[in-house]
């Protein structure tokens, strides 16, 4: 096993966030700084920061209905309010799968599953996300086509084509729901600034077929078996 995909198992970090703690050089194997792309077994002996991380691991899955006001991250180093602050006494060691900003709501899972975290934000699982969107005034036919076609959300890049829908609009606001299968930083924020409009509410409702009824803002609860087998089905 990788390195990285053992320290996210163990609810250390993302991979990502795993491939910066390695190159940090606070993990060792058998004594040896870790390089990345090392592999590990059950006979090695690992450390992070000078303790020793068991191999043997208990999956843990999460379901939070994020409020505004909370990052998606383990910590934050100036003191801010995290996303892990939310969950129950006794939870594991367990990490956000992507991120919702920080003024974005809605449903975040949290797990110690590096190969379900890593199948959900693969850009290549294509796996659809549904967000509801409030903006100020109205928007056009024209814009929307543009939503839905893809648009430049930065120089060179450009995002896929998405499912936009108004579900309810008057002079003051209108309300929309858009499904996207990729999740770039901000996405659609910039995607509606593309088009000359500013996401004055975000808040993802839906990924797959999973859905936050029943949870309350700043709530968490544990996934069922069935929901696991089912995101990992997805």
């Amino acid at each position: 096993m990788r390195i990285n995909k053992f320290l996210a198992e163990q609810g250390i970090a993302s991979r990502r966030g795993s491939d910066e703690i390695i190159a940090a050089g606070r993990v060792t194997i058998n004594g040896r700084v870790a390089r990345a792309g090392d592999d590990v077994s059950a006979d090695d002996v690992v450390m992070l920061d000078g303790k020793t991380l068991s191999h043997k691991v208990k999956y843990e899955y999460y379901l939070l209905n994020k409020p505004k006001g909370y990052l998606c991250t383990v910590s934050d180093d100036k003191g801010r309010k995290t996303v892990m602050d939310l969950l129950p006494e006794g939870a594991g060691r367990v990490f956000p799968v992507g991120r919702l900003d920080y003024d974005t709501e809605g449903m975040l899972l949290l797990t110690n599953d590096g190969d379900l975290a890593y199948r959900l934000t693969a850009p290549q699982s294509e796996i659809a996300k549904t967000y509801l969107v409030r903006i100020d005034g109205t928007i056009t036919d024209v814009q929307l086509n543009r939503l839905r076609a893809g648009v430049e959300i930065a120089p060179g890049v450009v995002s896929k084509k998405c499912k936009v829908s108004v579900t309810e609009t008057n002079k003051k606001f209108t309300k929309l729901r858009v499904v996207l299968t990729e999740g770039r930083n901000r996405e659609i924020r910039k995607m509606f600034e593309a088009v000359g409009k500013q996401v004055a509410f975000l808040k993802r409702q839906k990924i797959g077929d999973l859905t936050l009824t029943g949870l309350d803002r700043g709530a968490v609860r544990r996934l069922s078996q069935e929901e696991v087998f089912y995101l990992k089905n997805l």
